[in-house]
């Protein structure tokens, strides 16, 4: 398998250097690659600006939206529990006041997220800089499978910051606020821990949604095959249920499916797509080192 990565990776540093749009020495590439990092960051600072001329709206509205018992998805949840008599997913009880425990800590604050959200704003044209960068190593075959790569994989990353933002953390909110170890404890959480796990939450949720694009990838390079996927599935449906249960601590398992169920499709829709990835480099075998 080593040997058959380090034959796929020298095939594509050849292919961009036989690319006569692409013909550069080492140094030159590297300097390519340092432009491309420097207008993502660009990008980056200018959603950061808007995030910070708005700064007001988005901490009390959208940040600290999952605080308030008002929250769009308190009342979903509500109507659906009463639907199916399921009095746990009606969490409007939700009542959290913040402390800020250091001087600097809310004018820090401020820029980490506005940074954090320029990333969120940008992230499409960040991608987009780095398929220009790599997309000279794609042969003309490749470069047709990889169509709409750019859409999907924003698509994916923005479905995968909002199903974390109104799904997963209302569920993170409404235990770690409830939850108590002893009544002798009064909760008091600090924001900037709020705000670190909001983040990290909805922002890693939507890099997980990367999912099958990066087996698409793999399956492309040789590295899995669908059949490995589907020989490893009943794991990975524990390592989800795991994940989910950690989520959703609560014993109403409607509750642990609302979020184990979009996972776990996540991951046979990934097996879909490597099968079909699969089935076409079989069949281009003979001409694939061309």
């Amino acid at each position: 398998m080593a040997a058959e990565q380090s034959r796929i990776f020298s095939r594509i540093f050849q292919k961009r250097q036989a690319n006569p749009a692409a013909e550069m020495s080492f140094v030159e590439h590297l300097e390519e690659l340092r432009w491309h990092i420097v207008k993502s960051l660009i990008a980056i600072l200018i959603g950061s600006v808007l995030i910070f001329w708005k700064i007001d709206f988005v901490v009390d509205q959208v940040l600290m939206g999952p605080t308030h018992k008002e929250f769009i998805t308190y009342h979903w949840l509500c109507l659906l529990g009463e639907k199916l008599h399921i009095a746990d997913l009606c969490m409007r009880d939700v009542s959290i006041k913040f402390l800020s425990s250091a001087m600097t800590e809310q004018f820090m604050l401020t820029f980490s997220l506005a940074f954090s959200g320029g990333f969120v704003i940008a992230f499409p044209y960040v991608f987009w800089q780095f398929w220009t960068f790599i997309s000279p190593a794609l042969s003309a075959k490749e470069k047709r499978y990889a169509t709409g790569a750019i859409l999907w994989v924003s698509l994916l990353f923005f479905g995968g910051v909002v199903f974390g933002y109104l799904i997963l953390a209302p569920f993170m909110v409404n235990f770690y606020s409830s939850y108590s170890l002893s009544p002798l404890i009064e909760f008091r959480p600090v924001i900037s821990d709020y705000f670190e796990n909001l983040l990290y939450m909805t922002v890693g949720v939507g890099l997980l949604f990367q999912l099958p694009i990066v087996i698409l990838l793999f399956t492309r390079i040789g590295m899995v095959t669908p059949q490995t996927l589907k020989n490893i599935r009943k794991y990975a449906f524990v390592v989800i249920l795991i994940l989910a249960a950690a989520i959703t601590p609560s014993t109403d398992p409607f509750s642990l499916t609302l979020v184990t169920l979009p996972l776990y499709l996540l991951y046979e829709f990934s097996i879909l797509l490597s099968s079909r990835a699969y089935r076409k480099t079989e069949a281009a075998k003979p001409e694939q080192w061309d």
